[in-house]
């Protein structure tokens, strides 16, 4: 039975041409070698599966044959290449650092490399995974790396640039590997399934592709383990399944539902995903995915950002005509807080939940915002339409009267402060109707209110009634509990202590807190409710802040003991007729 080879190793590239997706080392490299400006140390770094120990390889195998070709590529028939293909080459050495780290390794090194080579004209060294070295090993290899024999090139590979001393970067030509895009890989498994008479689907390659995170040896591992599992044929439905990754249908069909606010069947489809056994951040993850390609999609411009199969790429076309971009936006910021504060939950699904129900809502709002500007353009007419008048006389209880069409001024407006007043309009508060030809009370209502508070205004305006300290004290009991839900503080802290008052209507309240004397906006909304209540344009608010002594603790014996006595001065007296100490 012939061994298996994986995939990685059997179509692991043997020249240039044949590496993927870094054509601008590649050709460099070439130039390098054809023109003989080689310099006497390279280093190869980036993420892993790239090609930076395959270009070692073939670069120590194209600088060291005998009859290489026009395109500086090796023959593959000389003696030198031969015996490098049968991994017996004398002069191509290979190191890896991870298990070689110590200087005594460098050492070893160094007196190898005072021996010239036995055939062709370079003795290489390979050194993988450099940044493993120790810092005296790097030391001790620092003489060697800048003044190397003619004959020796060195060629360090590793995946983590930032942890080699900068004294070894100075010495080397530094060639930066890119990670592999999806449609170079996706090409390369299309060749490789050629070769093996597989069969597959492009959606199928290109999720393996996206999966492998642009390392080609991981492709390449997850197309062997594709094989075993499903036989010659790779289908998209297959790869999903045995990959465990969420179908791009769950995220079109969320999508669809989020722009409907349908919220049941988001929150139903979003169960589906859960009892497939899908975590819920690698949902959001994939989520803000699918909304950056909506988004990418509105413009023909920056399709080319999208790193998906064609098919794929219409249908994300599709759909991206429904989103506008305000929700695009809004929904990407809503995902991305969610993945920020996904771990620290304590609940995570309804986490997740409340997200999308927030996602939800969005086009609600834009529908409710468009509908409310709308009558506000046709409110500008001179006389308002007959139809309104039974209206404003079914909440006035009033004779009907010509209804003006001036739009209604909004509490904020009418009222001193925008605090406290939509709290008063929400409430139903039973009063003495003013200025209207009827007895009893009436209900006021958020549409009527600015116009309630706006009449005793002007009526009071250089009134001067006198007010009994009862009514001064039921006013701002009253002012208290309307407010306290709204400003919760500051009703507190004018609630501990009564008011007083003297001839000039000057109120004067104390409070323990600094920062109520600094709120003038609460102050003002006190000052405008007394002033409307008791009929009295005259009266002033005078705070004043109070010290409270603290109460310094006692943390000795000495201090417990005159903390005591100071409260039971017999314990002094005791203290002393027996001669005890306080503290010892």
């Amino acid at each position: 039975m012939e061994n298996f080879v994986v995939s990685a190793r059997k179509y692991r590239p043997i020249s240039f041409e044949t590496v993927v997706g870094q054509s601008a080392i590649t050709t460099t490299l070439k130039n390098a070698i054809k023109n003989n400006i080689l310099a006497q140390a390279f280093l190869f770094c980036g993420p892993r599966g790239v090609g930076k120990t395959t270009c070692a390889r073939i670069m120590a195998k194209s600088i060291n044959c005998l009859n290489p070709g026009p395109d500086a590529e090796a023959c593959d028939k000389c003696e030198s290449c031969t015996s490098f293909n049968h991994s017996a080459s004398f002069n191509i050495h290979e190191l890896d650092a991870a298990s070689n780290n110590s200087v005594e390794d460098i050492r070893n090194l160094v007196d190898q490399v005072r021996i010239p080579p036995q055939i062709g004209k370079y003795k290489i060294y390979i050194i993988d995974e450099v940044h493993m070295l120790s810092s005296a090993a790097f030391n001790a290899f620092l003489k060697t790396l800048e003044e190397p024999p003619a004959y020796a090139k060195f060629i360090l590979a590793t995946t983590e640039k930032h942890k080699i001393l900068p004294t070894i970067l100075s010495r080397c030509q530094i060639f930066d590997f890119k990670r592999i895009t999806i449609d170079d890989i996706t090409r390369h498994l299309h060749f490789v399934a050629n070769k093996e008479n597989v069969t597959t689907e492009e959606e199928a390659l290109n999720i393996i592709a996206q999966k492998s995170d642009g390392a080609l040896r991981d492709a390449l591992s997850l197309f062997d383990q594709m094989v075993s599992f499903s036989g010659n044929s790779i289908t998209y439905k297959n790869v999903i399944e045995n990959l465990n990754v969420l179908d791009y249908d769950y995220y079109f069909k969320i999508t669809d539902s989020l722009l409907q606010s349908d919220s049941t069947n988001t929150l139903l489809i979003l169960n589906e995903i859960i009892d497939n056994g899908f975590d819920g951040q690698h949902f959001i993850i994939g989520l803000g995915s699918h909304l950056r390609n909506l988004l990418v999609s509105k413009d023909m411009n920056t399709l080319k950002l999208m790193e998906v199969s064609e098919s794929l790429r219409s249908r994300y076309a599709i759909q991206a005509q429904l989103c506008p971009v305000d929700f695009l936006l809004k929904a990407l910021d809503i995902n991305n807080q969610c993945d920020l504060n996904y771990r620290n939950s304590n609940n995570k699904r309804l986490h997740l939940e409340i997200s999308l129900l927030q996602i939800c809502g969005l086009s609600n709002s834009t529908n409710s915002h468009s509908a409310q500007s709308a009558p506000q353009v046709q409110a500008k007419p001179s006389t308002a339409q007959p139809t309104a008048q039974p209206t404003v006389q079914s909440q006035h209880h009033e004779p009907a009267k010509p209804v003006q069409a001036t739009p209604i001024s909004s509490p904020a407006q009418t009222y001193p402060s925008n605090i406290g007043a939509p709290k008063v309009a929400e409430q139903t508060v039973a009063r003495p109707a003013q200025n209207t030809s009827t007895t009893g009370t009436r209900t006021i209502s958020i549409n009527d209110f600015g116009k309630n508070i706006e009449k005793p205004q002007l009526e009071i305006q250089e009134s001067n009634t006198p007010f009994t300290m009862d009514q001064l004290n039921a006013a701002w009991k009253e002012f208290i509990n309307l407010n306290k839900v709204n400003s919760p503080s500051f009703t507190n802290a004018i609630a501990r202590y009564e008011p007083t008052v003297n001839e000039a209507f000057e109120i004067n309240f104390q409070t323990d807190n600094a920062l109520i004397i600094t709120d003038k906006q609460n102050i003002n909304l006190l000052l405008d409710y007394l002033k409307t209540n008791l009929k009295n344009t005259s009266i002033k608010l005078i705070p004043a802040l109070i010290d409270i002594p603290k109460e310094v603790e006692a943390y000795t014996d000495k201090e417990k003991f005159e903390k005591l006595a100071n409260s039971r001065p017999i314990l002094r007296s005791i203290k002393d007729q027996l001669g005890l100490e306080s503290d010892f």
